[in-house]
């Protein structure tokens, strides 16, 4: 703690210097956001803090230098201490949409399968948690669930005594899979409506607690189970996990709609398989394409968050129970589901300064139409994040074979 000796700079004069101090993504400074906390001086020595809106915050560090450098350059100060700390943001929703002690609901989702969604789901979760987030992960895919899988296990949730459904914890995550409560060998073989009851049981019934971010693992497409989802979850907003060639991008660009349909923010966009690098000759080859992600982000107006190569340890990993961020947490790949999940927690964090209170969004088909989905009964969210912030960092996650979505890396061939 500091003493009581005489102060030679004023609160008045710290603060104003913080005043030039800019939070690039929601393009106010820190002290009007309410950011700087606890300021004390004592004499020559300056201490505050500077609680942001997430723990993964992408330039937390260039914050606080700027705050050291600036409040060190006032004269009489002889020392600064700034502890960054970090308050997760939500969205008030209202009705009953709204799940008790999660503050950002956000989907992950893929106009097709087989582009490695679950696998960017898994290892984007924990590397929010790695940032000191509270982080859970639903596996909404009922037909095919892998999160339990790709976590490393294999057990029944237990029942709380007022019949509340725990969720299994895994590697620091709250996690909740049909995978959980059926044999590996057993198909469900399950009706549309009993598919999105159980939808409606996993985010009514299951005790979730405290959580920062529910990251929900979406099957692909644009059906019942993303409709109940859209409907029922207070979602905060949707990533969407596409691979560069065309066909992958078309059926991308379908579920983005989908979500502007029915007012739920498109954090963004991430392009998965963008390239393979050997290592043998490090030489690099575009297996399928390449850039086309990005393109299509600048083409529909939504933020780009990053591409990744493939690797074949994420296979090994998502096998084994072991997500890349945990089986080898200094490789590339790992590094840039770091850098997307902050510029994710970025994007996510302007939508929520943006948005109005969200009543609970209800469906209906407009059968004299084309069939589609629109909304009605809530104040609208409003289009996209807007693409400004840090558009850097990547993604990754593979199709595998055999159903489980964290696939193989095929290299081209090289002398070695």
């Amino acid at each position: 703690m500091f003493g009581s000796s005489k102060t030679t700079v004023t609160q008045a004069q710290v603060l104003d210097v913080l005043k030039t101090v800019m939070d690039p993504d929601l393009h106010r400074n820190i002290v009007e956001l309410g950011f700087v906390k606890n300021l004390a001086i004592d004499g020559g020595k300056v201490r505050f803090d500077v609680d942001l809106t997430t723990p993964a915050c992408p330039v937390k560090e260039q914050l606080k230098a700027e705050c050291e450098q600036k409040v060190a350059a006032l004269p009489g100060v002889k020392q600064v201490e700034v502890q960054m700390t970090a308050t997760t943001t939500g969205r008030n929703f209202t009705g009953k949409a709204a799940l008790l002690g999660v503050r950002n609901v956000i989907a992950i989702a893929s106009g097709k399968g087989g582009v490695g969604k679950s696998t960017t789901a898994v290892n984007l979760a924990l590397a929010l948690a790695e940032r000191g987030a509270k982080v859970g992960i639903l596996d909404a895919d009922v037909y095919g669930p892998s999160i339990p899988m790709m976590l490393g296990v294999q057990k029944r949730p237990q029942m709380t005594p007022d019949k509340k459904i725990l969720p299994i914890v895994a590697h620091g995550l709250a996690s909740m899979s049909m995978g959980y409560l059926s044999d590996d060998n057993t198909p469900v073989i399950w009706r549309g409506p009993m598919v999105s009851g159980l939808i409606q049981q996993f985010l009514s019934v299951v005790d979730w607690g405290a959580l920062d971010y529910l990251l929900i693992d979406l099957p692909p497409g644009t059906g019942d189970i993303q409709l109940t989802l859209c409907q029922q979850a207070p979602l905060a907003g949707a990533v969407i996990v596409t691979t560069p060639q065309d066909v992958s991008l078309l059926d991308a660009r379908k579920g983005l709609k989908m979500f502007e349909q029915v007012n739920v923010p498109v954090l963004g966009l991430v392009e998965n398989m963008s390239f393979f690098v050997c290592g043998h000759c490090g030489g690099k080859t575009e297996i399928f394409r390449h850039g086309g992600g990005q393109g299509e982000s600048v083409r529909l107006g939504v933020p780009f968050l990053g591409e990744v190569p493939l690797d074949p340890e994420v296979v090994l990993g998502g096998d084994s129970g072991q997500p890349i961020m945990l089986r080898n947490p200094k490789s590339a790949v790992s590094d840039a589901y770091r850098k997307i999940a902050g510029t994710m927690a970025a994007q996510l964090s302007i939508a929520n300064a943006q948005a109005p209170v969200q009543a609970n969004v209800k469906l209906f088909w407009n059968a004299g139409g084309a069939g589609g989905a629109a909304a009605a009964g809530g104040a609208p969210v409003g289009g996209p994040a807007p693409a400004h912030g840090h558009d850097h960092g990547h993604a990754h996650g593979h199709s595998h074979e055999h159903g489980h979505d964290h696939g193989h890396s095929h290299g081209p061939g090289c002398k070695h």
